[in-house]
């Protein structure tokens, strides 16, 4: 690092992720910002100590401030947002006015010199700062963000600004690091990654509960504001341009007749044409009408934007399963939506979906890799994530960690849905607001009891009921269950839910029509069962339900950056 603060060429430069060599290395210049992050400072085993010495840039936003000595320097503590501690900024009164620099909330980018701090302290290492580079001022009257505790809901009505707390901040780091892990997983045992439509034509869950995409409506809002200003023709006027293409037409046939010169009859057919145009202009716009298009009563949907129904996806299921049959190993993850008037504090309009497939594997195939990745991605959070799990364990869920460490080190149960019901119909210390009978979908609080109170660990119930799964689950011998299976966790109840596929042509189309679904949206689909058909089988994880296993937190709005649910669609 050089002396003077500047970041050492491009080609020098250490990667922006924690790189600790012990108490001698130095502090890591992030590779696109010409400065340090505030993570590869605090977060050495040292806590920074071996740094003293080094001059550094950083930026970040006022934890907390104060003037002392009478004024004549100041703390800050200061959070750059790469890890949950902040860095002890030290400010004499000669560098800069400190008035502007104390209030929660500034932004400042500094440069100074690393130093330990006196003894019996609790920072390891405090930066003395010796020039003050930029300021991004808070007026503190008006900032929403006091240095008191806020309570998450209170958050919610902020989500632009609520990042800047521990928790959401905390929550975000997490969620990278899943979704991290969730790619390395998938990479890591021959995956493709694919990106599947968000907008589309089918119902994967043929719940009907879908936001639908249209254009219909602003269509008719533009074609009734032109209709106002440009009202459509007359009768009288339609009537007066075809006398109009009559004798122009006429024209053309007198001069044919005469035998006239190319030029005279050239110019008559152009305005003939010329008539013909617009005709057919004014006969167009009146059939304009305000409102939305109509046929037989209903809306006409071929003159929407895709020229049929669309929606926003409740599933890449389908369409990547179209690769599943070419490409033998893949996944999507993407955001799914559901419009569903749900205000529960599990349901969200937006949420995200991991969605595996694979060729030439069935539900035994399905579960153990639904258990590896389970397990991988708690054991990924104990491994790169512990500061922000232990501030979750404080102030949440004093369990976090050690559910993490249970599920990455169990063995998951696994239990036919039959039997589960026959277990939980036997229960005697607890009486459930659901009945409990073999048919029914089973309710987070038979999932939640399995796994928590009879197990006390994971368990993967499979082969439900046909009535109670979607058709593409793949039918077996009983014809009453299905290959299906749900793996459910400690906290939040089921957390995967997937099955093998149905392949058999005659099987699917049946199942399809005996739920009541129109054949035509899914013939593309059907076509994956007539041409080459393979035995495959998938999953998808609910991700923000992965993140409230994983934090303890309790409601799924705190757990996605910009929460949609009814009646809000901030930002």
């Amino acid at each position: 690092m050089a002396s003077d603060a500047t970041p050492p060429p491009i080609d020098q430069m250490a990667a922006t992720t924690l790189k600790d060599d012990g108490p001698e290395s130095l502090a890591l210049w992030a590779q696109f910002s010409d400065r340090v992050l505030i993570r590869s400072i605090v977060c050495r085993s040292d806590g920074g100590a071996g740094l003293a010495g080094q001059k550094v840039r950083v930026g970040g936003w006022v934890k907390t401030g104060r003037e002392q000595g009478k004024g004549s320097f100041a703390f800050l503590e200061l959070n750059d947002g790469s890890c949950l501690a902040n860095l002890q900024v030290i400010v004499d009164k000669d560098v800069s006015s400190l008035e502007q620099l104390v209030q929660t909330g500034t932004c400042i980018y500094v440069q100074g010199e690393l130093k330990k701090p006196p003894e019996g302290t609790k920072q390891k290492v405090e930066l003395r700062v010796e020039k003050v580079i930029d300021v991004g001022l808070v007026d503190p009257s008006k900032y929403p963000l006091p240095k008191t505790k806020l309570t998450l809901e209170f958050l919610r009505d902020l989500v632009h600004l609520r990042p800047r707390t521990n928790t959401i901040s905390a929550v975000a780091r997490i969620r990278n690091d899943l979704a991290y892990a969730t790619h390395t997983f998938f990479q890591k045992h021959g995956f493709l990654y694919v990106h599947t439509p968000i907008i589309t034509t089918s119902d994967c869950e043929g719940a009907g509960e879908m936001f639908q995409v249209t254009t219909l409506f602003s269509d008719s809002d533009k074609l009734e504001k032109e209709l106002k200003e440009n009202p459509p023709p007359a009768e009288s006027e339609i009537e007066a341009a075809k006398l109009l293409v009559k004798e122009k037409g006429d024209i053309v046939s007198q001069l044919k007749s005469a035998k006239a010169s190319k030029e005279e009859i050239s110019t008559a057919v152009s305005e003939l044409t010329r008539a013909k145009d617009s005709l057919a202009s004014l006969e167009e716009r009146s059939k304009f009408k305000p409102g939305l298009p109509q046929r037989d009563g209903k809306i006409d949907y071929s003159r929407d934007f895709f020229a049929r129904q669309a929606f926003l996806t409740v599933s890449g299921q389908l369409q990547v399963e179209g690769f599943v049959c070419a490409l033998s190993s893949v996944y999507t993850f993407g955001p799914t939506f559901r419009a569903e008037h749900s205000h529960t504090s599990r349901h969200l309009a937006e949420f995200w979906m991991v969605e595996p497939e694979m060729a030439f594997a069935d539900l035994k195939d399905n579960m153990n890799c639904a258990e590896a990745y389970v397990r991988f991605l708690c054991q990924w959070l104990l491994d790169n994530c512990l500061d922000d799990m232990e501030f979750m364990v404080k102030n949440f869920d004093k369990t976090a960690i050690d559910r993490l460490k249970m599920v990455a080190s169990t063995p998951f149960e696994r239990i036919s849905y039959t039997e589960a019901v026959q277990r939980l119909e036997n229960v005697t210390d607890k009486k459930f607001e659901n009945k409990v009978e073999w048919g029914i979908d089973l309710a987070s609080e038979h999932e939640r009891y399995l796994t928590e109170v009879i197990f006390k660990k994971p368990v993967i119930v499979y082969n439900y009921p046909k009535e109670i799964k979607a058709f593409y689950m793949r039918l077996n011998d009983d014809m009453k269950t299905v290959a299906a299976m749900d793996v459910l966790v400690p906290k939040v109840g089921e957390l995967i839910g997937g099955s093998q596929r149905e392949e058999r042509y005659e099987v699917i189309e049946k199942r399809i029509l005996d739920m009541g679904l129109p054949l035509e949206p899914y013939d593309w689909y059907l076509d994956l069962r007539r041409y080459g058909p393979v035995k495959h089988c998938g999953f998808g994880l609910g991700f923000e339900r992965m993140v409230l296993f994983a934090t303890g937190i309790d409601n799924i709005r705190d757990v996605i950056p910009f929460p949609r649910y009814p009646g809000r669609a901030d930002l």
